[in-house]
């Protein structure tokens, strides 16, 4: 594998085109839509059993709703994310498609790029879409919740599934057409489930300090986002548990943009990794 030509500088102009394309193609996707259609609807159905006005024990003026999307986010957006981004390259690969696309001038740069601007555009219909609607029927039904921190929860939903986009189309330059998917998965499972239930018993079982465990949860960008994404409730600060306590009581003011920053760079480091592989790549 050789290293990317320096000179290969991606062209604004025929990455929007690529990601026009890319957009288009995910929204008229099935899958796209039932994914979609999964997350908007249990947000809807999390909107439906909150009771009006009424608070989570430890959430003290943040509805129960907002609460509940942080849970469901955890789950339903970081598989949408790698699905969508195993299938991308490796399908394209598969189909002749990515073929086709670099029979045309342009780059493989503009290629990746584009790919991952539609993609991240698609994901952004679908997270506000859920979002939207759980915040429609929330006003509808009397639930109410804070503008402010429903959009911060909102946007880090959307950071979260373009880091994992990033890292699904980081498998998708590895892995081959048919396992794609199925490496995606599992890379899933160990974030969802393995991960978080593995640092915990890690930690009490060498009990590991919380400044260490605090920074072992930033290596899981699930964890990451939703250390963020409680950062917003007003309530007893148990809920962000002994790292999140350890790092609000450590930064302060300052942990929001830390803990964004960490997202931030989930996004970038999967996507960097991905663009070396693939344009590094002498075969389509």
């Amino acid at each position: 594998m050789t290293a990317p030509a320096i000179s290969e500088r991606p062209r604004l102009s025929q990455v929007a085109v690529v990601a026009r394309r890319e957009m288009r193609s995910a929204l008229a996707g099935r899958w796209f839509w039932l994914w979609t259609g999964a997350f908007v609807a249990l947000a809807a159905m999390l909107v439906t059993v909150a009771l009006p006005d009424s608070d989570v024990t430890g959430y003290t003026g943040f509805g129960r709703t907002s609460a509940s999307l942080v849970t469901l986010v955890q789950v339903i957006v970081p598989l949408m994310g790698l699905t969508l981004g195993a299938a991308s390259l490796s399908g394209q690969r598969e189909t002749g498609a990515l073929r086709f696309l670099l029979s045309h001038p342009i780059s493989r740069s503009e290629a990746l790029l584009g790919t991952f601007a539609g993609l991240a555009g698609s994901l952004a219909v679908a997270v506000a879409g859920g979002f939207g609607v759980a915040g429609l029927l929330s006003v509808a039904g009397g639930v109410r919740e804070h503008t402010g921190a429903l959009l911060w929860i909102a946007g880090l939903a959307w950071l979260l599934s373009v880091a994992m986009l990033g890292l699904g189309m980081l498998i998708s330059t590895f892995a081959r057409p048919g396992s794609a998917s199925g490496v995606a998965i599992f890379a899933w499972l160990l974030f969802v489930f393995v991960g978080d239930l593995g640092l915990m018993a890690t930690s009490a079982a060498t009990r590991m300090p919380v400044g260490v465990l605090f920074f072992s949860a930033l290596a899981n960008p699930i964890e990451a986002f939703r250390l963020a994404a409680l950062t917003s409730f007003t309530g007893s600060l148990d809920v962000l548990g002994p790292a999140g306590t350890f790092a609000l009581d450590t930064l302060g003011a300052s942990l929001r943009p830390v803990l964004a920053v960490a997202m931030v760079a989930w996004v970038v480091v999967p996507l960097g990794g991905a663009w070396v592989r693939f344009c590094g790549r002498s075969d389509v």
